[in-house]
């Protein structure tokens, strides 16, 4: 069996969800508590209860459904994507997260009395300071937290709006809502990773940073945190550092062999600039972190200066910039050319005096590392000149510029066979689209990604090395577009190209490919 035959098979139903739950059964647990903790009753024996649950081995549900019910609970194993299904026929509407069950009566004032603004009085502080340490709400940040993190989230967003309260995560590089907790807590939830974070409770007007570290599922994991100040309460966002879940290994990334030869060639070399392009969450670091563990040797003296550090590697020394005290990138890379390095890495090129700052080391004997927001490798050299670094330098300096992108893989354990219309595949570039060779794939939905066809991500990559021909028509002012001609005339692969071709071999759908790479076609003008 293969391994995408053995997940596929993990995560088919249990039997005795094949049968619809009775009703007499389905009102002994209450439709919002079954979709917030996504746990199903089956069927009744007695004094015992069987329930589907995503997490059979959680001791706090079981024992609140004890609780709930006053039955025993055989708890037995459910994919996540199928219990959503499931709740949501069986329950109907009442099954929304965050909605009140039936019978049970409202608490209007409660649910309006921790929201800011909007004429709502603040609470007493020695209130919330006791609803912050209240169980409840420890236990729902603990499950929040270890549940983001099983799932692989890369962020958390905890938002408040006028009468609801959302709780969304970002999987591979997409939003999705999670539950809506009971309103009533936002204020206590808010406060309580606020403490977490060791930040102001009492300063609620102003943004706020700040870090905090947990042990999670026997990881201890890194979690920065964001506040931000709204209309109805304090937006905050987690960004989940896993460093057991990041990988350095460059060949893992899926460059195509000839691109990947030349950037491992790049950061050989003792002297010169390697820039990384794209846009935030493209990768852009991940992929200077691998290529500086690659280079991470006891006789090599490694700077970088980033904001934020997200990541300590040992053997690096790392500096975090805080522009508001002054210490900004440019101050720190002139310091770092007192400390006699090897290599540099600047986080990112933001203004010509550290741009200025970076070359200049590169033309001096380092090897300097940086990224640039810019959307293709092409133009990335003229955006230096445009910043107001000399075009003599830029040319002289600059070795490879890799622009990359991240777009979702499809789900290895739903994938099946799809087509596209004629015209879509001829826009996209793919050549006599009624051609037996084109077979294309997408996820179908399962347990294994959640219902949403996609399960990890993918790198799609456009490397292109500096030659005498580039060099020369940087310093004529050449576009991007007659630049990115000619590096495509030399081998270069463009991000779409390079992603038509993991369409190809099954890795990602057209879909997104087509949304996250530029369209136009060098060999065609532009």
């Amino acid at each position: 069996m293969s391994s995408a035959d053995a997940r596929a098979t993990a995560t088919e139903p249990a039997p005795e969800l094949a049968r619809p739950p009775d009703g007499r059964v389905l009102r002994l647990v209450p439709a919002d508590f079954a979709s917030r903790h996504l746990v199903l009753p089956l069927r009744r024996a007695g004094r015992t209860l069987t329930v589907a649950m995503a997490d059979p081995a959680d001791p706090n549900v079981i024992e609140d459904l004890k609780f709930l019910t006053r039955f025993d609970i055989e708890p037995v194993p459910a994919g996540e994507y199928t219990l959503r299904r499931l709740i949501d026929q069986s329950y109907g509407s009442a099954a929304e997260p965050g909605r009140k069950p039936r019978g049970r009566p409202r608490e209007p004032d409660r649910e309006v009395e921790v929201v800011e603004g909007a004429g709502a009085a603040p609470r007493d502080d020695d209130t919330l300071r006791a609803d912050i340490e209240d169980e409840p709400v420890v236990r729902l940040i603990n499950s929040v937290l270890r549940d983001a993190v099983r799932r692989g989230a890369s962020d958390i967003h905890l938002e408040p709006y006028e009468r609801e309260l959302r709780v969304r995560y970002r999987l591979d590089g997409h939003l999705r809502e999670i539950m809506q907790p009971p309103f009533r807590m936002t204020a206590a939830l808010t406060s309580r990773l606020k403490i977490l974070a060791d930040l102001n409770i009492a300063e609620r007007r102003v943004p706020q940073d700040g870090r905090m570290k947990m042990r999670v599922g026997g990881k201890v994991i890194d979690f920065r945190v964001s506040t931000l100040p709204t209309l109805f309460g304090e937006r905050i966002a987690l960004r989940i550092l896993d460093k057991g879940k990041l990988s350095f290994d460059l060949e893992s990334f899926g460059m195509e062999e000839r691109a990947e030869r030349r950037f491992l060639e790049a950061i050989a070399n003792p002297t010169g600039m390697v820039l990384v392009t794209g846009p935030t969450g493209s990768g852009k670091t991940t992929t200077l972190y691998s290529a500086l563990a690659r280079l991470n040797r006891p006789e090599v003296n490694i700077l970088t200066a980033e904001d934020p550090v997200e990541y300590s590697v040992r053997g690096i020394n790392q500096v975090q910039v805080r522009s508001k005290i002054g210490l900004t990138f440019a101050l720190v890379l002139r310091a770092f050319l007192r400390q006699d390095p090897d290599i540099v890495m600047v986080g990112e090129i933001r203004d010509a005096e550290t741009g200025g700052i970076a070359v200049k080391a590169a033309l001096t004997g380092h090897l300097v590392l940086s990224t640039l927001h810019t959307n293709d490798a092409a133009s990335t050299a003229a955006r230096l000149v445009d910043m107001g670094i000399e075009a003599f330098n830029v040319a002289a300096a600059v070795t490879i510029i890799t622009a990359q992108r991240l777009v979702r893989r499809i789900c290895a354990a739903c994938r099946v066979e799809t087509s596209y219309p004629r015209e879509v595949l001829r826009s996209a570039g793919i050549e006599d689209p009624g051609g037996p060779d084109n077979t294309f794939h997408r996820g179908a939905g399962c347990d294994a990604c959640g219902g949403s066809g996609y399960a990890g991500r993918q790198g799609l990559y456009e490397v292109l090395p500096m030659s005498s021909a580039i060099r020369r028509m940087v310093l004529t002012g050449a576009s991007a577009e007659e630049i990115e001609r000619r590096a495509v005339e030399e081998g270069m692969v463009t991000l779409r190209q390079d992603g038509l071709i993991k369409v190809g071999k099954g890795i990602v759908t057209l879909e997104e490919v087509l949304g996250e790479t530029p369209a136009r076609n060098p060999r065609e003008g532009g």
